[in-house]
C-alpha cells in the first residue's frame, strides 16, 4: 500500500512539471529544427522585448471622408520592440504574447484572445552598444507580433526590431481597405522617425542611419513604395473611387513631387515577403524602376493572394534599377512569412481560415520560418553589417541540382534563389 505522503510527493512532482513545461515550452516558435539551414541559429545575445506607443497627429481620416473630403485624426500605432538585453541574474528569456483569432465585424469568425511563447524578456534592460533598426510591417489583416520567429532571431543577432501593430488592419480592428491603402507607407516611416529621432529607453543604442524595412504582403506593398518604388495611376483612380474622390493617395504615386521628397537615405535595404498589388494594377514597368534600394523577395510559387508570375516575380524582375533576389517556395502559396499556426487553431470546430492564415498546405511553416531566418540574416547582414555572406546569396538558381551554402545534406529541396544586378 503506497504512502499517503509518498502519493503527495509523486503528486506534487508531477505537477511542478507540468508547471514547468507549461512556463518553459519545449519548441518555441523559431526554435531550429533539426534540418535548419545554418545561419537560422540564433545569435549570441539576449534579447528583450517591450511595447510601446506612437502617436501620428492630425493623419487623415480616410475612412469618414465624406463627398471626397475627410476630416483629420490622431493614429495611434501599438509597436512591438525587440532588443539585445543585458538580463539580470535569474530573469528568464521567456515571454507570453497576446494574440487574437478572428477577425473584427465578421461574425463567422469572432475575435477569441489567446497567448503564445516566446524567446525574449518583457522590458528588461538595453545592451549597451548601437545596433541596425528593422522596421516591420504585418499583412492585411495581421499583428504586430506575426513574425516573432524573426524578430526574435534578429535582434539575438544584435538588431534593434520594430514591428507595427498598423491601425485598422490588425486582427482587432480590422476596418475599411482604404485605410491600409492610403497608410502603410506613413506609417512605416513615422514609425522609424520616432525610433531613430525621438527620446525613448532605446534612444542611446539606435543607430541613425542604418535602417533595414521588412514587409508581408501588405507590409510589402508599403516597403516597397518607402523603398522608391511610386503607386500608378491605376491606384489612384481605385482609391478616387472608394472614397468618394478622395485624392490624398496621389502623393505616393508615380512622379509624384511629395512621394520623391519622402525617400530616406538611411534605409539601406528591403525585404519583400509575398508583396501585393501587380496582378491588380498598382504597380507598373515605371513605378517598379523607382525602387532605389537592394530587395530580398520571398514568393511562393502558388500564391494565390498576390500572384506569382504576374505578380511577385513581375515585381523583382521590373524593379530594374536596384540589386535584387527572389527566393521561391515551390508550391508554397500566400503565408510564407508569418509564424506557425498556433496549437489552439487546430482546434475541432474552429473557422477553417483561422489555421489557414499561418499554414502552407504542401510546406512545414516552421521549416519556412527557418529558412527565412537563414536567408534574411545573410541579407541584411550584407547590407547593414558589411559582412560576407556571397556564398549564401548567389548558389546555382535551383536548390535541386545540389545541396545549397549553409544547408544539410539533402536538405535544400523544393526552392529557387535568383539574382538580378542593377541595370547597368
Amino acid at each position: 500500500m503506497i504512502k499517503i505522503s509518498t502519493l503527495l510527493t509523486c503528486l506534487l512532482f508531477i505537477f511542478s512539471s507540468l508547471n514547468a513545461q507549461q512556463a518553459s515550452p519545449n519548441f518555441i516558435f523559431g526554435d531550429a529544427l533539426p534540418d535548419a539551414p545554418e545561419l537560422a541559429t540564433r545569435g549570441n545575445l539576449k534579447v528583450g522585448v517591450r511595447t510601446i506607443e506612437f502617436i501620428n497627429k492630425d493623419q487623415i481620416d480616410i475612412l469618414n471622408a465624406v463627398d471626397g473630403v475627410a476630416p483629420n485624426y490622431d493614429r495611434d500605432l501599438k509597436v512591438e520592440i525587440w532588443y539585445p538585453a543585458a538580463l539580470k541574474q535569474n530573469e528568464a528569456e521567456l515571454v507570453m504574447y497576446d494574440q487574437v483569432m478572428g477577425s473584427l465585424n465578421d461574425k463567422d469568425r469572432p475575435i477569441v484572445p489567446f497567448t503564445f511563447a516566446g524567446r525574449a524578456a518583457r522590458d528588461a534592460t538595453p545592451s549597451t552598444g548601437k545596433f541596425p533598426l528593422i522596421v516591420v510591417s504585418h499583412g492585411y489583416l495581421g499583428s504586430r507580433v506575426l513574425m516573432t520567429y524573426l524578430t526574435e532571431n534578429l535582434a539575438s543577432k544584435g538588431y534593434i526590431v520594430a514591428a507595427i501593430g498598423h491601425k485598422e488592419s490588425t486582427f482587432e480592428d480590422a476596418n475599411g481597405f482604404q485605410s491600409t491603402l492610403l497608410n502603410r507607407p506613413k506609417d512605416i516611416l513615422f514609425v522609424m522617425n520616432e525610433i531613430l529621432e525621438g527620446d525613448h529607453f532605446l534612444s542611446n543604442n539606435v543607430q541613425d542611419d542604418n535602417v533595414g524595412i521588412i514587409g508581408y504582403s501588405m507590409g510589402g506593398y508599403g516597403v516597397l513604395n518607402v523603398g522608391g518604388a511610386g503607386y500608378s495611376e491605376g491606384l489612384a483612380k481605385f482609391f478616387s473611387g472608394m472614397t468618394g474622390g478622395n485624392k490624398s493617395i496621389e502623393s505616393l504615386t508615380i512622379n509624384n513631387p511629395d512621394h520623391s521628397a519622402m525617400f530616406d537615405d538611411r534605409i539601406k535595404c528591403i525585404v519583400a515577403f509575398a508583396p501585393w498589388g501587380m496582378e491588380r494594377g498598382i504597380w507598373n514597368a515605371e513605378g517598379l524602376k523607382g525602387l532605389k534600394l537592394p530587395t530580398f523577395f520571398v514568393a511562393g510559387s502558388e500564391d494565390d493572394i498576390s500572384g506569382y508570375e504576374k505578380g511577385i516575380k513581375a515585381i523583382y524582375e521590373g524593379a530594374s534599377n536596384t540589386d535584387r533576389y527572389l527566393l521561391t517556395y515551390t508550391n508554397a502559396r500566400h503565408n510564407v512569412a508569418p509564424n506557425p499556426p498556433a496549437e489552439i487553431t487546430m482546434q475541432p470546430g474552429l473557422h477553417f481560415d483561422e489555421y489557414y492564415r499561418y499554414a502552407e498546405p504542401s510546406w512545414d511553416e516552421r521549416r519556412i520560418n527557418n529558412i527565412n531566418q537563414h536567408f534574411v540574416t545573410a541579407f541584411l547582414g550584407t547590407y547593414l553589417k558589411a559582412e560576407d555572406h556571397s556564398d549564401y546569396l548567389k548558389m546555382k538558381v535551383d536548390s535541386n541540382e545540389e545541396t545549397w551554402k549553409g544547408f544539410k545534406p539533402r536538405s535544400s529541396t523544393g526552392m529557387k534563389l535568383e539574382y538580378l544586378e542593377k541595370a547597368k
